[in-house]
């Protein structure tokens, strides 16, 4: 699966850190992301972030 830097953003706008796995799902989910992407999320490598350079960091690790 391919996702843009900018459909991520769009997928996860509005996120408050620090912010959990969860909440990430639950973002991601509200703003239309498809299944595949919500999965992809899942295996995030840790609980919680506390900015988004950290998110965008792990993000990085699942690509």
């Amino acid at each position: 699966m391919t996702v843009s830097g900018a459909q991520m953003q769009e997928y996860l706008a509005g996120l408050d850190y620090p912010v959990s796995r969860e909440d990430v799902l639950r973002r991601a989910q509200e703003n239309g992301a498809s299944t595949e992407l919500l999965q992809l999320l899942m295996a995030l490598p840790a609980d919680q972030f506390d900015d988004p350079a950290e998110l965008h960091r792990a993000l990085a690790t699942l690509a």
